[in-house]
């Protein structure tokens, strides 16, 4: 009896489990109520006709790095159209506002064998690009019997998965055999892949490094700008439990130096927001919210950025960012940096940025950011930086030009899906810099 039969039998029969699981993530906002038969494989649109590429995204970090690879398979197949699957409400909620014409999205179906099948058939996918290193048994190996075209992007695999994984080598080999093409992020991921069975396994990097600055509006910056005026200013970005307290002791240990000092905070989750209120209520300090004051006032100490797909706004605006989940309460594992670099903003980060390991690393190597050990020394960075317009010019100098100079990884990735779309009777795409088809 094979692990693969036992988790299909236990996805198949387990459905009173998995209706109290969305139960439970309803109440909690997980899930979009409206759009909840859609985790039940129920398409909520018509497929159009003619090529479908599917790309499905694990969070809003791949979901932005997505997007310049979305709009050039779309400018170069004028006749195609693109599905974009996301878990996360947030990701899906970026996704609504930044997605292209012809471009949509849709919640991937739990891996249950009736609902895969009822996606799938619904969709008929000309090609699939998983950017997602969690990899749904039966939503793979249903890719796979189908044979779609399929490439796993951003692939990465920590020491304690691939051990698990090893212990199910069949399955591994029969999942991953559905993709013609895996691209890792390190050399050390691609060793894993190749040792649970993967084929035509790659290192192209990460997939953030693709990503394009988020965007803003410049007529919103300008009003920004006009209304801080000549105050210091610095943003702790995408927090998480834990971080907002760190954002008010930093806030408390500066104003004696800097009494003009603005922070403003950006939860990851904007649910959150009323919870993060509540905390600043308490603090004693002035504060303003982005939804309630649109800008901050005067006497604001404290800004709240309590919308979504509004970050970018936010880097441009302030001169040093913290990146968030770096020091919270849940162990951590970090958010993406670049996208503070790319829009002329010093990278500073805690110590657990785990999940981005490799490009903190390399950004710390390159002198592009700034770790922190912990939490009662950001104070003190933050003060060196803001009393010293040269330090702090060279420092986002420095993390705008390592972030600006690997946008080339784009391009190696295409390269290394030519044969998905060969596959797919497609033609390869072109990179904008390149001078011939690859």
């Amino acid at each position: 009896m094979s692990l693969f039969w036992f988790y299909k039998k236990t996805m198949t029969y387990g459905v009173p489990m998995i209706n109290a699981v969305l139960r439970n993530r309803l109440k909690s906002g997980k899930e979009d109520p409206n759009r909840v038969r859609e985790r039940y494989g129920e398409a909520s649109i018509k497929r159009p006709d003619g090529v479908l590429m599917w790309v499905h995204v694990a969070s809003v970090g791949e979901a932005q790095s997505m997007l310049p690879m979305i709009s050039l398979f779309l400018e170069q197949n004028p006749d195609a159209h693109v599905l974009v699957t996301t878990i996360t409400r947030t990701a899906a909620q970026l996704l609504e506002t930044r997605l292209p014409d012809r471009a949509f999205h849709q919640y991937l179906p739990i891996d249950k064998p009736q609902w895969v099948r009822k996606f799938l058939d619904h969709w008929n996918p000309t090609l699939v690009l998983w950017a997602e290193s969690e990899l749904w048994p039966f939503i793979i190996a249903e890719i796979g019997k189908r044979r779609i075209p399929a490439a796993l992007l951003n692939a990465r695999m920590s020491e304690k998965s691939f051990r698990n994984w090893s212990y199910a080598k069949s399955l591994s080999e029969k999942i991953l055999s559905a993709f013609a093409v895996i691209l890792t992020q390190t050399d050390k991921d691609r060793d894993f892949y190749i040792k649970l069975g993967g084929r035509s396994v790659v290192t192209s990097d990460n997939v953030k490094y693709c990503a394009s600055p988020l965007p803003y509006s410049t007529a919103e910056l300008d009003d920004l700008r006009s209304q801080v005026g000549a105050r210091s200013v610095w943003v702790y970005a995408s927090t998480h439990k834990g971080e907002e307290e760190l954002a008010l002791a930093t806030h408390k240990n500066l104003i004696s130096k800097f009494p003009d000092l603005l922070t403003i905070v950006v939860p990851r989750h904007p649910e959150r927001a009323p919870d993060v209120e509540s905390l600043f209520q308490e603090s004693g300090l002035s504060f303003g919210t982005r939804t309630k004051n649109k800008y901050p006032a005067a006497d604001h100490s404290i800004f709240l950025g309590d919308t979504l797909g509004e970050l970018g706004l936010f880097y441009a605006l302030a001169p040093i960012a913290c990146i968030g989940r770096s020091f919270s309460d849940d162990g951590g594992g970090g958010h993406n940096p670049l996208e503070a670099a790319l829009l002329h903003s010093a990278v500073l980060h805690g110590p657990n940025i785990q999940n981005l390991q490799e490009i903190y690393d390399r950004m710390d190597l390159a002198g592009a950011s700034l770790p922190v050990t912990h939490g009662e020394d950001l104070s003190a960075l933050i003060y060196k930086l803001l009393s010293s317009p040269d330090i702090l010019q060279d420092q986002i100098d420095r993390s705008y030009q390592f972030a600006e100079s690997k946008t080339h990884i784009l391009s190696k990735i295409i390269e290394e899906l030519e044969p998905v779309f060969l596959l797919a009777h497609l033609p390869v795409l072109t990179h904008p810099d390149q001078a011939e088809v690859i």
